[in-house]
């Protein structure tokens, strides 16, 4: 009996963890559409669409021609960002708190070092279904900035 107890507990556990999974990807597929994006950089348009039949998300930033695609990786998300810097860092969801998902670095191709610059940490918080906010975090020679962009759905 407790056996059994035990293993439907473990499974519950399971399934409860992919369903976080599934929703925060759910959650990101809510972001399907055009963005006016402001940051201390300056404006840009940022458009998602859903690509691959529905199994992946790709961003693109207009001004900086960078694309980032988000998909499912088991139980987590994970994401690759094509930085115009010319490495493509991968993250994976690392937590989901409410309405927010935090990806941390995973590994990079074309990074020309250790203390080359990329980016190391995206906190994407969902503030409304119209507004949204990225946190981008850039890592150089052991130093790390964060850019803030205040996404707002273009109607």
């Amino acid at each position: 009996m407790k056996r059994t107890i035990i293993v439907m507990l473990l499974l519950l556990c399971g399934m409860t963890v992919r369903a976080a999974a599934g929703s925060d990807f759910d959650k990101m597929k809510a972001l399907v559409g055009t963005w006016d994006s402001t940051s201390p950089e300056g404006k840009t348009r940022i458009t998602f669409q859903l690509i691959s039949e529905g199994s992946a998300l790709m961003e693109t930033m207009a001004r900086e021609s960078m694309v980032t695609v988000y998909h499912p990786d088991g139980d987590s998300i994970m994401m690759t960002h094509y930085c115009a810097a010319g490495n493509q860092p991968r993250m994976r969801a690392q937590s989901s708190q409410g309405n927010s998902i935090a990806f941390q670095f995973v590994d990079a191709a074309n990074l020309k070092g250790s203390t080359a610059g990329h980016m190391q940490r995206l906190v994407i918080k969902f503030v409304d279904k119209d507004h949204v906010t990225e946190e981008w975090t850039w890592k150089a020679d052991g130093k790390e900035t964060t850019s803030v962009f205040h996404l707002q759905r273009v109607k």
